[in-house]
């Protein structure tokens, strides 16, 4: 069907965005697969309703010093980065999966690339170009809907992560820092021939701020698909490492479901 990464700058909600998404997907009939990419914030797993995380796709490659090797050695090589192969050519179906690296819940499956742990252990681009490859090779059935949710900023983009993405949301909130970074990702994208970049508002306090974001956003020929207002219930769940469903955010998305699942 469709892989949907979702990004945009720290403390814009990416991963609230991408924990309603995947619930209201869910709850149309499709079987979704949620990506957890970002090696930096561990709460995605809580926010989905898992008690738990999965253990990381990198250890499936032998772990985060396997993949660095396989990367030096394929630049010994004379090969970039992008063109080192971590994962058997062949494409990788949700169901080829081995389990103890997915949780599922009712039709809602977690992978999670990997987390940093340590001081000094390193740069995160290994999990970046197992993210990169994996999402490259990933291949789904009809009834399928993977939602990557994304590392704050645009760095993932210089990795190549986008390779392989059907659509790009870039979350938006009402800050100067949200409408730069959003514009970033538009020509980033573009670079990267991804079709469909769609921004969706959040945090929206009034009409008076969604109709002044949209208008800077149609500034910079970012199409709006959606925008999700403030919530107190989401911070609330967020603060206390509960499951978010937000009831009223959660009635902002069929409007953009209308559109993103076209």
């Amino acid at each position: 069907m469709k892989k949907i990464s979702v990004c945009g700058k720290g403390g814009s909600g990416k991963s609230a965005i991408t924990t309603l998404l995947a619930n209201a997907i869910r709850e149309r009939g499709y079987k979704v697969l949620v990506i957890d990419s970002d090696e930096s914030n561990p709460g995605l797993y809580r926010m989905l309703g898992f008690d738990r995380p999965p253990i990381p796709l990198i250890e499936l490659l032998g772990g985060k010093m396997r993949v660095e090797e396989k990367l030096a050695a394929a630049v010994r090589a004379g090969k970039s980065e992008l063109e080192a192969a971590l994962m058997p050519e062949e494409p990788i179906s949700i169901i080829e999966i081995p389990a103890q690296y997915l949780l599922e819940s009712d039709g809602l499956r977690l992978a999670m690339v990997g987390k940093i742990h340590s001081s000094r252990e390193g740069c995160a681009c290994p999990m970046g170009a197992v993210t990169r490859e994996f999402l490259r090779k990933l291949r789904l059935q009809d009834n399928e809907v993977a939602i990557v949710d994304m590392e704050a900023g645009v760095e993932h983009f210089g990795r190549g992560v986008g390779m392989g993405l059907d659509s790009v949301l870039v979350v938006v909130d009402p800050s100067f820092e949200s409408l730069i970074i959003a514009e970033r990702v538009k020509k980033l994208s573009a670079e990267m021939e991804i079709g469909d970049v769609w921004a969706i508002l959040n945090k929206v306090t009034s009409e008076k701020l969604r109709s002044k974001l949209t208008k800077e956003l149609e500034k910079r020929d970012i199409a709006v698909i959606g925008t999700v207002h403030y919530d107190p219930e989401i911070f609330e769940a967020d603060l206390e490492g509960l499951p978010v469903f937000g009831l009223r955010a959660a009635a902002d998305l069929p409007k953009i479901l209308n559109s993103l699942l076209l």
